[in-house]
């Protein structure tokens, strides 16, 4: 029987977990450029920054205290900002289930070379049993696991009495799920994952509690000029107004706004999460119809549906010339499984993918898998 290659392939191919598709309709010459060229202390540059920190806490509907900032490096600057700048006063539980996690607990054991700190760990596909989170012990975990398709199912481990602090890579969550602001002292993400923008720029949310932490403690090591966040015991209040630490491209500023207007334009950030969780059903229609193919997450309530991570019944080498066969039609890009996770397929369906590029893509897989396995 022969194996017809399909004639309608998805109008974007872009479907990699990391720069992410840019949005329906992108259009670099939209963008405002007025910026570029220009100082980012200059009034204009600092008002671009700052209707940029104001829009994300608006959009986010973050509660009034919490304080928005940019900062160099992506999530992993950020996140690596504010383990340095806070861990150290009080143990430290970290939980991860996946190649990221797993990097924060190394730095801070072989980095930091704290010595209390508590390893809750899972197989990829898994979630660790998050009922050992000590609410005396600082947190540190990511909500969606970005190499393995599994996130938290809520914040309900989180004590709301705690009295340490939860720092939390959201990095492949923010905009995508919903985030219980009230149980997160630390939120850290990047432009270039849900909202498809430009990569080298980080995000940090603080809580007030986060705030005092930083304005009562002072690590015993040293920090980097772009990890400080505080001048003489008092929080540097102008990075969370615009005044970033180093210099940002404002280029990426314009096209973060650019995607800000967008969600706007959607309806906020629950129709972002809505098209999120709707693109996640095309793909769970198509694994329930076909016994070939599996979700990495072993149960419903823990499925990504952003960074949605699948097993197929192929080796690791057939899986290699199963994507090289979808990326030489044009049809997806860079779906292939992180380089320390299990083999497999890693399909991104966050807001900016088109629920319409998913349902032209599904044939596809099915004559890729069938050419493979012949």
């Amino acid at each position: 029987m022969s194996n017809l290659q399909p004639s309608i392939k998805p109008a974007n191919p872009n479907f990699s977990s990391g720069p992410c598709a840019k949005r329906p309709g992108y259009d670099i010459k939209q963008l405002d450029l007025s910026t570029l060229g220009r100082s980012h202390r200059s009034a204009l540059g600092k008002n671009a920054l700052q209707k940029a920190i104001i829009d994300t806490a608006q959009i986010l509907q973050l509660p009034a205290d919490y304080r928005v900032g940019i900062v160099p490096a992506s999530d992993t600057g950020a996140m690596e900002m504010m383990m340095w700048s806070l861990l150290g006063p009080r143990p430290v539980d970290v939980c991860y289930w996946e190649s990221f996690g797993q990097g924060w607990f190394a730095d801070i054991t072989k980095q930091l070379k704290l010595q209390n700190v508590n390893q809750i760990q899972a197989d990829y596909g898994q979630l660790p049993d998050l009922s050992q989170v000590n609410p005396d012990n600082d947190l540190v975990f990511t909500w969606n696991g970005t190499t393995s398709g599994v996130k938290v199912e809520n914040g309900d481990f989180i004590a709301d009495d705690r009295r340490g602090l939860t720092i939390c890579d959201a990095t492949s969550a923010v905009f995508a799920m919903h985030m219980p602001w009230e149980k997160l002292d630390v939120t850290t993400f990047s432009w270039q994952k849900v909202l498809g923008g430009e990569g080298a720029h980080g995000v940090i949310i603080l809580s007030p509690r986060a705030v005092e932490r930083l304005q009562s403690y002072t690590p015993s090591w040293p920090l980097p000029k772009i990890f400080r966040l505080t001048a003489a015991g008092k929080l540097m209040e102008g990075i969370f107004q615009g005044e970033t630490i180093n210099t940002p491209s404002m280029l990426c500023v314009a096209d973060y706004q650019d995607a800000l207007n967008w969600v706007v334009s959607l309806g906020g950030v629950q129709a972002c999460i809505q098209k999120s969780q709707d693109n996640l059903a095309v793909l769970e229609e198509f694994v329930a119809n076909n016994d070939w193919i599996r979700f990495l997450a072993e149960t419903a309530q823990s499925r990504s549906n952003t960074s949605v991570c699948l097993s197929v019944d192929l080796d690791a080498q057939q899986i290699k010339q199963f994507i090289k066969l979808l990326a030489d039609n044009q049809v997806a890009f860079d779906i292939g499984a992180y380089k320390d996770a299990p083999s497999g397929l890693r399909i991104w369906c966050g807001s900016t993918v088109q629920e319409s590029d998913l349902r032209a893509l599904l044939p596809w897989l099915t004559w890729a898998y069938q050419e493979v396995a012949k």
